[in-house]
């Protein structure tokens, strides 16, 4: 196995630019470039706002560990405050990024949560080069992955239209476009009809739209398919090609637009050895006293952070005499209640799980149907780990280095990993050495209904449907699996759900208003489903610092 390949490792603002205006000419949407640097970018330094300092003896509370509250509370150290973080999880931090070691020497690792990186997610690059983090890219480099669709196996490379269009009732046009066009119609179209003034607007959170963009942000993906002209045997098609789109119909078609207009499915790239070791980052500064990352602020300046896990916050509250924030909250060892008081407070906790904390007196009305309604998806992951890479030998069953093989079964999608993806030879790497393969990555219904089994049984299931992906017998996989482990989102105690998405008209009504401050702008909120990139680490660090900000601003009044 050779592949002559040099990938860009830790690209500079330059090669990430560079990247992402030539698959925007690709495109041909040259003009988007400058709005999609801007929307994404970090919002301004928070000394701007407050100086170095300034906020000395100012209690802030952050409910939520994971990256948006680390990123309101290393923003916040900046101005002096003292700050304690609450994070419910006891035995890892991140939120969701949940990097999974199978060994101790963390060699062999599959991602529960985040595992991309976009090159146009500014932000996250940000911090990613604030904290001096290691990057490589995500790109295969054979395009040889497998389609098993309607008991049909093919490769990506093989014609869809031969072997998969005879499969379906398709209406005689359909029938005459080649599905890279039909695929690109799909896509594209009704994105590039806009000006490039509207997809900025479209990408925005504010009170209200121009009707253009109120169209799109009150119809479901597959309402947006029936306005093209597709027929339902063609979305059923395009539900098996790209079951990510299949699986989540009946969501917001602006969710899925908002992807395609800054490109998250291109040039991706992960953090070397493991997701986690950026939030381990954010942590590291949070646990060294004089911290070198901080550049030209006085170590004196600088505030406290007191990150205790295991700490379940329960209730917000606000005396009508007290203009302060009492957060009542307990541990996983001792189930006595605690309550504390704090200038500010800022949640960066997901909706689903706020919805169940005590909250006196409410917030807004407009808050509270927010918190109740806000439309999170399921996500479900089963990964494997193998003694040895079947993927990866020269056999009718292999030859697949990196990428994902999808499928119409209920497992979605098989991701395989990446670091063999650039090797130089078989002294390197072997497909006889063990892997983890992600076999299993799917959402909403598909997630439930592949994760909420019994373990053996879940466990049985998937290894069938990679077998039957793959075109291997029957128990082939029993012998080469080792171990495993599930993670189903909706299961977890403390998110309850893998992201947000919003429904068709969720993001026109409620995401400016989840924006908002309550208590007299006392508490701030943050996390990805404040932002405008749902399920992406950029909408978790792009809030957090905003809420920082905010914050700031506030406590200077």
């Amino acid at each position: 196995m050779s592949i002559p390949l040099n990938p860009i490792v830790n690209p500079t603002n330059e090669q990430r630019h560079e990247m992402l205006r030539d698959n925007l000419t690709r495109e041909g949407r040259a003009e988007d470039y400058d709005n999609i640097i801007s929307l994404l970018s970090p919002p301004p330094d928070i000394t701007d706002y407050a100086a170095p300092g300034e906020l000395k003896g100012v209690k802030v509370g952050i409910i939520g560990g994971g990256l948006a509250g680390m990123a309101a509370a290393y923003e916040l150290r900046k101005t002096g405050a003292d700050i304690t973080v609450f994070e419910a999880s006891e035995d890892r931090i991140g939120g969701r990024i949940y990097t999974y070691y199978f060994d101790p020497d963390k060699k062999y690792y599959g991602e529960f949560g985040a595992m991309r990186i976009p090159v146009s997610h500014e932000t996250t690059w940000y911090y990613i080069n604030q904290l001096n983090l290691d990057t490589v890219s995500l790109s295969s480099p054979i395009r040889n992955n497998f389609l098993y669709v309607h008991n049909t196996r093919l490769r990506v490379t093989d014609s869809v239209t031969d072997l998969l269009y005879p499969k379906y009732n398709l209406e005689q046009w359909e029938k005459n476009t080649p599905w890279p066009e039909l695929n690109r119609y799909v896509s594209t179209y009704i994105l590039n009809q806009l000006t490039p003034e509207q997809r900025a607007e479209m990408f925005t959170i504010q009170p209200t739209y121009s009707e253009e963009i109120l169209g799109i942000l009150n119809i479901s993906i597959r309402e947006a398919l029936e306005s093209l002209g597709l027929s339902q045997e063609a979305i059923s098609l395009i539900s098996g090609v790209n079951p990510s789109t299949g699986s989540i119909l009946e969501t917001g078609y602006d969710e899925s637009i908002k992807e395609e207009y800054t490109l998250d499915n291109r040039n991706l790239y992960r953090i070397t050895e493991g997701m986690v070791n950026l939030p381990l980052a954010f942590y590291k500064t949070f646990t060294t006293p004089e911290p070198s990352l901080y550049y030209n602020i006085p170590n004196d300046s600088l505030g406290s952070i007191d990150y205790r896990t295991g700490h379940f916050v329960e209730g917000i509250y606000q005396d009508v005499n007290d203009n302060r924030v009492y957060l009542k909250y307990r541990t996983q060892q001792d189930r006595q209640n605690t309550m504390d008081v704090f200038d500010f407070v800022v949640c960066t906790i997901p909706f689903s799980l706020l919805r169940t904390l005590e909250i006196k007196p409410y917030f807004s009305n407009p808050k509270m149907q927010s918190i109740l309604e806000f439309n999170y998806v399921n996500a479900q992951k089963t990964i494997f780990l193998c003694n040895q890479r079947f993927w990866e030998s020269n056999t009718y069953y292999g030859n697949i280095v990196g990428g994902i093989s999808y499928t119409d079964l209920p497992i979605q999608s098989i991701v395989y990993p990446s670091d063999h993806n650039f090797c130089q030879g078989e002294s390197t790497c072997s497909p006889d050495e063990p892997g983890v393969l992600v076999a299993s990555y799917s959402y909403n219904q598909n997630a439930t209904r592949v994760g909420n089994q019994e373990e053996y049984d879940r466990v049985e299931f998937v290894k069938r449907e990679v077998e039957e992906v793959h075109g291997v017998p029957s128990g082939f996989l029993d012998p080469i699996v080792e171990r495993d482990k599930t993670v189903i989102w909706d299961n977890e105690p403390n998110f309850r759900g893998a992201f947000a998405y919003a429904l068709p008209g969720q993001n026109q009504r409620f995401s400016y208003v989840m924006t908002l401050p309550e208590y007299n702008n006392k508490v701030f909120f943050a996390g990805e489903h404040i932002s405008n990139k749902h399920g992406w680490i950029q909408g978790a660090l792009q809030t957090g610092k905003y809420a920082a900000n905010n914050l700031a601003y506030y406590a200077k009044q």
